[in-house]
């Protein structure tokens, strides 16, 4: 026979994985399964966060009141806590049990109970209060009744302070009102938003999660349809490790060049969000991030036998790898095993350098280390994912030359 030379070898290596790239672009068009999970779930999903986040902070929590003073001081109070954008008073309840029945109902979220000393002791310079119970099971409840009740009791502070002071000119009630006067800037998410701080994070993980839910899913079905349950078949083009492993790789990335544009940049501009991020930056950065997220996807799709299999493996993991990532909970609050343990997903370097450059205004400099570590996942990544697939097109060959065994005694 004629020998190969190394020239024909790198033709044909070439040649064997634009086939495959090909033939893996086909099946995913072509596979109902894998197109919801790289086309449809990252158009849809985005969509439907950003509607539900739409309003970014809650308003209008409605609450109840308990007026025990009667004065016009107390109901100047609940007037204004009434008119600020984060309250709504529903009713005024005669008495505490009555209010507390109304939280029970689920018919209001808080209380604002003024005692009946309220005018009194302010009438007399002593110190009096107001105290606001609220339904705790909803933290942004809380959050919404205490700006409102403190922001109301510091401006009515000022105007008793300013009252009893005397002053002769505006300046000096001005100074008596604020002796320091304050500036609140909220950094990187002015409207102090739910969605802005949540759902750039959610966006990253989606691009992970549905890798993963349609590599696996691809996997399955080519074990389904092999004849030995292997994930390689025979065939003359997958007669190589690097050129199956670049070959699919090639094909996913190019789908997910065009989906992380649509998931990172038009689904936050859609919904006003913030992006102050360079947009070369940020595709240097997401290069890496996606090559990790693939080669990581390929690795663990040799865990999946059928189709149904990544979705037991792999939905559950959505929540667990958020909280883990830093994002959801501060970072420095992990335990120490956690935060290690994220280290093996690419979502924790994406999130965390995704946030910084696209709300932050980030550099590649300044997210040197979340950069450094894609690219070295993506690399360790790409290494076990040679060393599966290397190890699958042995197990094809064995199970096929044991078949022609088989075959051949029996016709012997």
């Amino acid at each position: 026979m004629k020998e190969i030379t190394f020239k024909d070898k790198i033709r044909q290596g070439i040649n064997d994985l634009f086939y495959i790239w090909l033939r893996e672009f086909r099946t995913t068009f072509r596979d109902q399964g894998v197109l919801i999970f790289f086309v449809l779930v990252p158009l849809v999903y985005p969509l439907i966060y950003g509607f539900i986040y739409t309003n970014e902070v809650v308003r209008e929590v409605p609450a109840v009141a308990v007026d025990a003073s009667h004065s016009s001081l107390s109901r100047e109070y609940l007037r204004k806590v009434d008119a600020t954008p984060d309250i709504n008073i529903v009713t005024y309840c005669a008495d505490m049990e009555e209010a507390r029945q109304m939280l029970k109902d689920r018919l209001a979220y808080g209380i604002i109970y003024i005692p009946s000393e309220f005018s009194r002791d302010i009438a007399q310079g002593k110190q009096t209060q107001v105290s606001i119970y609220c339904d705790m099971s909803g933290l942004l409840y809380y959050k919404s009744m205490l700006l409102a009740n403190t922001a109301v009791s510091l401006d009515m502070n000022r105007d008793i302070k300013i009252e009893r002071a005397g002053n002769t000119t505006a300046r000096q009630d001005e100074i008596t009102g604020y002796p320091i006067e304050y500036e609140d800037i909220a950094l990187f998410n002015p409207t102090n938003g739910f969605a802005a701080f949540l759902i750039p994070a959610v966006l990253i993980l989606l691009i992970q999660q549905t890798l993963l839910l349609g590599i696996g899913l691809s996997a399955g079905t080519a074990r389904e349809n092999n004849r030995f349950k292997d994930l390689v078949p025979i065939n003359r083009h997958y007669n190589g490790t690097l050129r199956i492993v670049m070959g699919k790789g090639l094909s996913y990335f190019m789908v997910y060049s065009l989906v992380s544009v649509y998931v990172l940049c038009v689904v936050p501009r859609i919904f006003s969000l913030n992006q102050i991020g360079h947009p070369g930056t940020l595709a240097l950065f997401l290069i890496p991030y996606l090559s990790a997220c693939i080669f990581f996807a390929m690795t663990a799709s040799i865990a999946i036998r059928n189709r149904e299999t990544c979705m037991l493996l792999f939905v559950f993991t959505s929540v667990p790898l958020l909280f883990i990532s830093g994002i959801s909970w501060p970072g420095a609050s992990i335990p120490a095993f956690w935060k290690y343990f994220s280290y093996i997903f690419p979502s924790t370097f994406g999130i965390n350098g995704f946030v910084r450059i696209n709300n932050m205004g980030g550099t590649l400099s300044e997210v040197s280390f979340e950069y450094k570590a894609l690219w070295l996942q993506a690399g360790f990544y790409f290494l076990t994912t040679c060393f599966v697939y290397r190890r699958q097109i042995l197990m094809s060959r064995k199970h096929v030359i044991e078949q022609y065994k088989k075959v051949h005694d029996r016709m012997n």
